[in-house]
Order: structure tokens, then sequence, then C-alpha cells
């Protein structure tokens, strides 16, 4: 009999918490977002709850409004690389762009970083969505949304090739022959692109993972279908549970299409709880990080989802479903965080403050106020309702958030059997239940005559 289905859980780190708020909070730590321990006290504190890796995002330029929030900008695979020093299991998952690396380059970290971790690596592929990146890179211009994409396809494809150009035998260490490495089981890639030309091969042997897991956050249309071709674990954002489902069945639909093991495509929702001991305390935690907002900075981010100002509008005035028309639906969506901005305001109806509050938790994703018993509950059903193989839990606060998960919801999803109590591999493919994946050997050369 095959074993029980099990939840992924991994902890998303950002720096002072997710709600936009919570570096101004007593519980938070913002005077240590630059220091190397506290992300290595939240590795461990990840660790200790079995949790599968913690996740760190990134992009390349400074899109947070600093006046108003905390932004350190570290980069995150020599943060990840800090955190493996300190833990021996947890899976290290950073972001990276398609548009503003290089594929030999971005190779090389993520193979570096599975090499030191003993195979903990994981890679969220973004083609970087602001345009303020660009300037930063000597462009007059950020590619548009079909390029990047196209640009992105090419890029994973020779990453991957560069990752798998060592044949898995290919280091025969031996001392008496003085041979170290067999040259014909090392091959070139020859990758030729539309947008880019790699010669190959790799400078490294095949990492304990075969290569990094390859991690996806977009959901528009474009991003869908990447999903199902590259995608083994998927980042998403959902406010319902009918949403989540036809998200998930649409991303296994797609992975079948190409040919892929449905089962073996993780999507991974966001939840951002707040959690106490009663329902009433949770709620009222909630609203004390709400009350700590700074409207000015809301506006700005909800202005970078709509792409139209709302200055015009009173903070107690109703925000018009108009500003969202043609936002589209979770079957057919080129802007993904636009349609669930979209459908917060579609059947809520909230005031311009109100709809400030719902995002400020998260930026979208769900925010969940409850006991513990409360956030399993929720979790449970949307693992069992075919809406999600697991959670990014993004504390509303750190560190205090993280460790009150994993104190007090951890616990029940292990008592309901739903989530590991030991660790039962060590990389993130076992953790995930994900197959190494084979090397491409390069077929033999054509005999003459």
């Amino acid at each position: 009999m095959s074993a029980p289905r099990q939840l992924s859980l991994n902890a998303f780190i950002y720096p002072s918490g997710h709600h936009e708020a919570a570096w101004r909070h007593p519980d938070s730590r913002p005077d240590r977002i630059y220091d190397v321990s506290y992300y290595q006290e939240i590795g461990r504190t990840a660790e200790a709850a079995k949790l599968d890796a913690v996740f760190f995002a990134d992009g390349p330029a400074l899109r947070t409004d600093v006046r108003h929030n905390a932004a350190p900008g570290l980069e995150p695979i020599t943060l990840l690389t800090a955190i493996a020093t300190a833990t021996t299991h947890l899976g290290l998952i950073a972001t990276a762009s398609t548009t503003y690396y290089e594929p030999y380059n971005l190779a090389r970290l993520f193979s570096s970083l599975d090499h030191l971790s003993g195979g903990r690596a994981g890679w969220n592929i973004v083609t970087t969505g602001t345009d303020l990146a660009a300037a930063n890179f000597g462009l007059d211009r950020h590619p548009d949304h079909a390029e990047r994409y196209a640009r992105a396809r090419e890029f994973v494809d020779a990453v991957v090739a560069l990752w798998d150009s060592w044949e898995d035998d290919a280091i025969l260490l031996d001392r008496a022959a003085g041979i170290y490495a067999d040259p014909d089981k090392i091959h070139p890639i020859d990758f030729v692109g539309e947008h880019l030309r790699v010669r190959g091969p790799f400078n490294a042997a095949r990492t304990p993972q075969g290569h990094p897991v390859l991690v996806q956050a977009g959901a528009s249309n474009e991003g869908r279908a990447f999903a199902g071709k590259y995608a083994e674990a998927i980042f998403t954002a959902h406010q319902r549970l009918s949403d989540a489902q036809t998200f998930y069945a649409d991303i296994k639909a797609k992975a079948a299409e190409y040919g892929r093991d449905a089962d073996a495509v993780k999507i991974l929702p966001g939840i951002s709880p707040f959690i106490a001991d009663t329902e009433a305390a949770a709620k009222r935690l909630e609203r004390e990080f709400n009350e700590l907002t700074v409207p000015e900075y809301g506006i700005k981010q909800l202005e970078s989802i709509t792409g139209t100002s709302l200055r015009a509008l009173a903070l107690d005035e109703p925000v018009p479903v108009e500003v969202f028309a043609g936002a589209g639906d979770v079957t057919d969506n080129a802007r993904s965080r636009l349609q669930v901005v979209a459908g917060i305001v579609e059947r809520e109806r909230p005031t311009l403050r109100g709809l400030l509050h719902r995002l400020a938790g998260a930026r979208g994703h769900r925010v969940f106020a409850g006991t513990p018993e409360q956030v399993a509950d929720t979790i449970e059903e949307w693992f069992t309702q075919g809406a999600a193989d697991g959670f990014n839990v993004m504390p509303p606060y750190y560190p205090g958030g993280l460790e009150v998960f994993a104190e007090t919801v951890v616990p029940i999803l292990q008592e309901r059997g739903l989530f590991r109590t030991e660790y039962t591999g060590t990389t993130l493919r076992d953790h995930f239940g994900l197959a190494r994946p084979r090397g491409r050997v390069a077929p033999a050369p054509a005999t003459v005559g």
C-alpha cells in the first residue's frame, strides 16, 4: 500500500513579517533584518517543525516604499547558504530572474547551493514584473510579458542542460591511474535559441538532487502554461477554495498535457495566519496590525497592481468595481494578482480603507485569523478538497508568527496524520516526494564509413 498523502509546508521569509505594518509592531524585529543569525534562527525554527523548506523572494530593484516599510534587499542565494550552515535537512528556495541573469551564472549559483547544502536547493523562476529593474541593467525598457516568457523558456532549457551536461558517473576518482573524471561523459550543450546562446559544458558535476527543484510563481496565462511544462512546485495566491480548486485542476491538466505526472507538480498557495487562543483574540491581533498601516503606502502598492490612480477616492469611500474591469478570472487571466484583488472588490464591496487592510496582510494571499485548530482546519480542507498540495506559510510577523505556527498548528496537523513528525529524507526532493531527474546523456557520435 502506498503511504498516505502528506502536506508540504514552507516558511516564506519576509524579513519582519508579511503584514506591511509588521515592522512597527513590538513583536517584530526590523532591527535584525541585516543580521545573519536572525535568519539562521528562523531556519532552525522551521527545521525543528520539520517544514519542507524556507523560501526567500527577490527582485533586482527597489520596489518597496522605504519611507514606510523595511526593505533589506539581501541577495537570497547568499542568505540561504548561511541558513544551510545552521540546518541539516531544511529545503532552501530562492527567487532568481530569467530576465536579469545569464544562464551560466545562475546555473553556477544554484548548483553551488545544492552541492554545499547536500541537495536542498530550489529555484523559484520569475521573469520580473517591474520595469524599475531595466535601468539597473543598462536597458532602455523592461521586456514585455510575452518576450520575458519566451526568454524564460529558453533560459530554463539552457540551465537544466548545463546541470545535466555531466553524466552521473563522469567522476571516476581513479587515484591509481591519475584520472579524476572522464571527459567523454561531459558534454557541450550547444544551446542556440532566439534569445540565448550557451555552449557549455558546465564546470561542475551534477548535484545530489540531479538538479535543484524548479519552482514557479506566475499565475497568468503564460505563467500557467510555463508551470505546466517546467515547474515541480508552484506558489500561488487565492482567496477562495473554489478559485484554488479551479487553478489546481488547470495546472494538473496542463502538466498532463506535457506528458508529466500531475502528482509530481506540487501546488502551494500562500496563507498568512493570525493565531491566538480564541478566534476573537486572533481577530483583535489582526486589527492591531491593520491599525498600524500607513494609507499612503498601501495606496502605492494597490496602484502598482491596478495601474490606475486611486488618489481621488476618500479612504472611507467604496472602491468602484469599474477600476477592475477586464481583470479576468482564474481560468483566463493575464494579470493574476489584479484578478485576486478584483474578486475581493466584487464580493465584498469594501471601502478603500477596508481594501487596504485586506491587502496589508499578505499582498493578496489569503489571510486567516483564528485558533490553531481553525488554522489547521482550513489547511486540511484545502488539502483534502483538491485545492492545494500544501502551503507557503506567510507569518504576519517574524519571528514570533512562525514560532506560534510551529508550536501550535504543526502538532495538530501531525496528530491528524497530515504532516510528517520526522524527516524521511535529506533533500528537498525527498521532502516534496519528487523523483531525482535522470541525466541527459548526449547521443553517441555517428560512425563514419
